[in-house]
Order: structure tokens, then sequence, then C-alpha cells
């Protein structure tokens, strides 16, 4: 698996606020994909900036899902392999998804591993 970041910047037309943008994408190996496909990991969350505690009933809480819904950002799997585009308020902001990311990627990655070695041995050097 590779994983490519890119950082951008962009000013906003009305007003002198900057918005940091960062797009994340990942390579992955024939095998790492079908591993994917196989264990249907494609909706697997990867990154959530925030979670909705109570979600509320009625008219109320609809309204308040889909605002909490274009506020958060998430990732799951299938974005990252498709190219998942993050727009961050500041720069300490986009560092920390950018962090937090690849920490999620190198976990997956783990997952992988160990999806690849179903079916057989792995002998460890300790």
């Amino acid at each position: 698996m590779k994983l490519l970041l890119r950082r951008n910047q962009k000013s906003g037309m009305l007003s002198s606020s900057i918005t940091f943008t960062l797009d994340a994408r990942a390579e992955l190996a024939d095998a790492e994909s079908e591993a994917v496909k196989k264990y249907k990991m494609g909706k697997t969350m990867l990154y959530q900036k925030m979670e909705l505690k109570d979600p509320g009933s009625g008219l109320m809480g609809l309204a308040s899902r889909l605002a909490f819904k274009m506020m958060n950002i998430t990732v799951t799997v299938d974005e990252l392999v498709s190219g998942k585009h993050i727009e961050c308020k500041d720069i300490i902001e986009m560092r920390a998804v950018e962090e937090q990311i690849k920490e999620a990627c190198e976990n997956f990655k783990a997952i992988l591993d160990t999806a690849a070695h179903f079916g057989g041995e792995e002998v460890l050097e300790i």
C-alpha cells in the first residue's frame, strides 16, 4: 500500500480567510485490493473527526444529523482508494487529520497483512 498525500491552500473569494486542503489517496497492491473485496472492507471507517453521541429523534433529530454529516470529516477504505479531498479551517487541523489518516492506514495495512496469511502459516523470528 502506498499513501499519497497532497497539501494545498486556497483563499476565500469574499474574505481573507485561508482554507487548507488535503488530498489523500491509497494505492493498493493487487492482493490488497482482492482482500478488500473478499472481506468486504470497502465501507470500513478509517477516520472520523467527530462521533454523534445522541442522534435525536423527529424532525429536529433529522436536521441535527444532516448538519452533523455536512460538518464531519470521514474517510472510508473506498473513499481513500478513489481519493478523498478534505478541507480544514487551519493548518493545525489539517496536520492532525493527516497524522490520523497515516496512523489509520498503518493499522489497515496490518489488517491486510493478516488477511493475506489466512489458510497458510507464518513463521516469526522472535
